[in-house]
This record gives C-alpha cells, structure tokens and sequence, in this order.
C-alpha cells in the first residue's frame, strides 16, 4: 500500500521549507520515512516477499544519502529533521 494523496499532503505542508516546496531534502526524507513504515509492515506479514525487500532497501538507501547531503549543506537543519522523525545516527 503506497501513501494517499492526503498522506503525501500533510507531510509536505509539514516539512516543507515555503510554498509550493516538495523537493527539499527534509520534505524528500519524511515521505521516504513514512514509505519505510508502511513497507516495513508489510513486510513483517509477508516474509518471503524479496522484491518488496529490494525496494525497501533501495528506499532507506536514497533517505541515507538524502540525510548525508544534508549534514554537508546544513547540519542544524539535519538534526532538526532527524529529531522530528525519530531517526537513529
């Protein structure tokens, strides 16, 4: 089950830097966020579902790299975001 248009919206109005923003590292990381969760379920319920797996993964590499441009460019903004969503590094 992927997000809902009015997932998607919330989390972009959330994170979002101004408007009409939803490219920005933050607003790119929550969704890939929410993405993991849902997948992560899914996955605890199919456990043989290895494409699924190979999408998850792919997802929580894309977030590393997002997380990772973003303590280069700005390191208050990457512990913001980190807080925020709860993240480990």
């Amino acid at each position: 089950m992927s997000l809902t248009v009015d997932q998607k919206q919330k989390i972009i109005k959330k994170y979002a830097q101004g408007k009409g923003d939803t490219g920005s590292p933050e607003v790119q990381i929550a969704l890939l966020t929410e993405k993991v969760k849902h997948l992560t379920g899914h996955l605890k319920e199919h456990k043989k579902d290895n494409h699924s797996r190979r999408g998850l993964l792919k997802m929580v590499s894309k977030r590393r790299r997002l997380l990772n441009y973003l303590i280069d460019k700005d390191n208050a903004r990457y512990k913001n975001i980190i807080n925020e969503l709860n993240l480990s590094k």
